[in-house]
């Protein structure tokens, strides 16, 4: 829903936190495309950064990024790349914020999935349909283990798990709480 981005924001940034230049991070070992080391501010990598911009991200760029320099990035990229504004309370915010981690057309597909639709990575009228029938709590839930099994089945879960698990449960809980108040 349209009034949800502000809440999806902040949800987004307590769970990516601030400057990092992590190697064994695969979104900092591609650097910024323009031969620059790899780093991580606010969630958005220096390869984001650089094609977002059309311009090199070094390291001294991204420890200066602010809230306000990336949230227009996070809106366009993210919250309307998986259409957002059209989706459920919750649902909203637990497929933008998938779309963070996972890429935007996973994300819907993962939806579509869950929802029954066909899996093209793309929302259009009939996956909208098909998940505005769905109870939405048996919808977050489902999404919930879609991204849970998701990230258990990548090569570095044993190292950054803790945290995606963490992050899937929080989402969880805040999505549910919007539809029906804290528990």
């Amino acid at each position: 829903m349209k009034a949800n981005y502000e809440i999806f924001f902040d949800e987004l940034i307590k769970h990516e936190g601030g400057f990092t230049a992590d190697k064994l991070d695969k979104g900092n070992a591609r650097g910024d495309g323009f031969g620059n080391q790899g780093s991580t501010n606010l969630g958005v990598t220096a390869l984001v950064w650089a094609k977002y911009t059309d311009k090199p991200a070094p390291i001294e760029v991204m420890k200066k990024l602010t809230k306000e320099d990336i949230k227009p990035m996070y809106k366009e990229w993210y919250w309307d790349a998986v259409k957002a504004d059209h989706l459920q309370n919750g649902v909203d915010i637990s497929v933008a914020d998938f779309g963070v981690n996972a890429s935007p057309r996973r994300a819907v597909k993962f939806l579509q999935r869950v929802a029954g639709a066909s899996q093209d990575g793309s929302i259009g009228p009939q996956t909208l349909g098909m998940v505005h029938d769905m109870e939405v709590p048996e919808l977050l839930r489902k999404y919930a283990q879609q991204r849970e099994a998701y990230y258990r089945s990548l090569n570095d879960f044993a190292r950054y798990g803790k945290g995606w698990l963490r992050r899937n449960e929080e989402i969880l809980e805040k999505a549910m709480e919007m539809n029906y108040g804290p528990r």
